[in-house]
């Protein structure tokens, strides 16, 4: 969630040296993960039989000037008082879920874009930082001397080549929205180019002409950009967003990240990897305030210590100004309690990675009467749209990180396709509690459902008992085989019946790891019952697998769903 910031301009202090800075941090932040949730036909898997599941016979559709038409046109019919059953406002990755779950469902459906396809997630998010991160996790074995002679290997000096990474980034990013945009066209999506702007109930400007869409349904999916706080000047060059960091066009050998997040950790990973000296700026006292406070200690114990990292913690950056004439990038910095300053940095760049803010204004929300709180649209448990006067908008809904109910991609994804689920007559309540998290650093960490205060403030308050058990990747003969045994899993639950309230991981492929978990506590299975289930050995798996039975639940198991099969 985002925090609201008050930063005010600092007086000059003394300058830290390079070889002494020990340095400050960023302002409040939102949850600014960016994990991707593409469907398989993003990757350009499956679409023989998608195609066949969904075509129908074409039938004659309105053309609009601004419609980049669709390969395939049998994609649902609509009212003939309407142009679509279903117009979605952004081509994001939810809205890409949630179009292509309408398609399904018969929906006769467009999706409205201003920018490209595929939103921040594919061109200037998840997509690109994880070619990134796997350039940086390569870079790390290589580097390893320690690791390379456990497991009998020699390799000579590793390098790398900065706009041969970039270029990775890039075509993968180019790759991925090329497969959104046909996947879409493929399945009878039209894709309409221009900004979308609300005019009224169920109607939708598209661009700058007088091109008017109508739609018995309309979603808003507009995404999110990177949230800079007032006092900080970005220049693209050294004064830099997430958006920019991406490009790859430096490796600085100095750069400060205000925020610790999870794209500030990512981006930590990396620049490490590549030979830069990291310095974090948090404004929270602890780094990493988003994660399990024993996760958090952990990871920073492996991710932060051992490498070429410091941090300020407590601060705010209340002023940051580009490298120009000659001169570093200088970064003021202030008690973030007291507003008073205490130091000056010079570093060669700074990296703004303070969370994201809701990407909303313009899109004629005046018009149907809703007032955005802090930039999101607020919306109700269905994603339904509130207005001023706090009553349903008819046949709006908004989902993703312009709603802020939790800014991930995979999650805009499924609010998306609840929202289909609730337009074609079947009525879902997406749990977000289920929804996993992940940081792709070396090694990863994700979580899903409740940190461990969490858990015990809502045991507290319902009068349940709160257990935690954890297991040790050093018990995993996998993991041990990899020899990468540093890491642990935590399952937070309750021992009367056995109920998951959240589960975190720090280790190899945590992020893999996790939707066992997730999908536990979307289906609502109890712990004595996946603790019977069969991990195949020796995988990482088994890791979940020693979790679960290391959970001591009074509930008995309960009956099987069906019968055994005998074989």
């Amino acid at each position: 969630m985002h925090s609201s910031l008050s930063l005010s301009p600092s007086s000059s202090a003394a300058t830290i040296s390079r070889s002494h800075h020990s340095f400050p941090i960023t302002t409040g932040r939102p949850l600014n993960l960016r994990f991707c949730g593409l469907r398989r036909e993003a990757l350009g898997l499956g679409f023989t039989t998608s195609l066949n599941r969904h075509l129908q016979p074409q039938l004659p559709r309105h053309q609009h000037s601004a419609t980049v038409s669709a390969a395939l046109s049998g994609n649902g019919s609509a009212p003939k008082s309407f142009d679509y059953d279903l117009l979605i406002i952004g081509a994001g990755v939810g809205g890409h879920g949630a179009a292509l779950h309408a398609v399904e469902k018969g929906l006769k459906t467009a999706i409205v874009e201003g920018d490209v396809v595929g939103g921040t997630c594919v061109n200037r998010g998840c997509v690109p930082s994880k070619a990134l991160l796997a350039v940086s996790g390569r870079m790390r074995e290589l580097q390893s001397d320690h690791h390379l002679k456990s497991l009998g290997l020699q390799v000579s000096a590793a390098g790398y080549d900065r706009q041969g990474v970039a270029d990775h980034a890039n075509n993968l990013a180019s790759k991925i929205r090329s497969n959104l945009t046909n996947s879409l066209k493929a399945l009878g999506v039209d894709i309409l180019t221009g900004f979308g702007t609300i005019l009224g109930p169920q109607k939708v400007k598209v661009g700058s002409s007088n091109s008017i869409v109508t739609a018995k349904n309309i979603i808003i999916a507009t995404g999110s950009v990177p949230f800079v706080p007032k006092g900080i000047e970005i220049d693209g060059k050294t004064v830099i967003t997430s958006d920019h960091a991406l490009k790859l066009e430096s490796v600085p050998d100095w750069i400060a990240i205000v925020g610790s997040g999870y794209i500030g950790l990512e981006f930590s990973d990396v620049y490490t990897a590549l030979g830069s000296e990291v310095t974090f700026i948090e404004a929270l006292d602890q780094l990493m305030p988003g994660f399990d406070p024993e996760i958090s200690k952990l990871a920073q114990r492996v991710l932060i210590n051992p490498r070429n990292i410091d941090y300020h913690t407590g601060v705010f950056a209340s002023k940051i100004t580009p490298a120009r004439d000659g001169k570093p990038v200088l970064i003021e910095l202030i008690d973030a309690k007291t507003k008073e300053p205490t130091d000056t940095l010079e570093v060669d760049a700074a990296l703004i990675a303070t969370g994201r803010a809701p990407f909303t204004q313009g899109l004629g929300l005046e018009n149907i009467d809703v007032v955005t709180q802090r930039g999101f649209v607020p919306v109700d448990e269905r994603m339904r749209v509130i207005d001023a006067n706090g009553k349903l908008v008819p046949h709006l809904y908004c989902i993703g990180d312009a709603n802020g109910k939790m800014m991930l991609a995979h999650a805009a994804s499924a609010q998306g396709i609840s929202v289909v689920e609730q337009v074609t007559g079947r009525d879902h309540v997406l749990n977000h509690l289920s929804i996993p998290a992940a940081c792709f650093t070396h090694p990863e960490i994700s979580m899903v459902g409740l940190t461990e205060p969490q858990a015990r403030e809502k045991g507290e308050k319902e009068g349940f008992e709160v257990s935690v058990v954890k297991t040790s990747f050093k018990a995993n003969t996998k993991a041990l085989a990899e020899n990468e045994g540093e890491g642990l899993a935590k399952l937070i639950y309750r021992p009367d019946n056995g109920e998951i309230l959240g589960v975190h991981i720090f280790g190899l492929h945590a992020a893999d790891l996790i939707h066992e978990a997730s999908n536990a506590i979307a289906l609502g299975t109890r712990i004595q019952d996946i603790k019977l289930a069969v991990h195949a050995h020796p995988t990482l798996s088994e890791v979940l697998d020693e979790l679960f039975k290391s959970a001591k639940v009074k509930a008995q198991a309960s009956s099987p769903v069906s019968e055994p099969v005998a074989v």
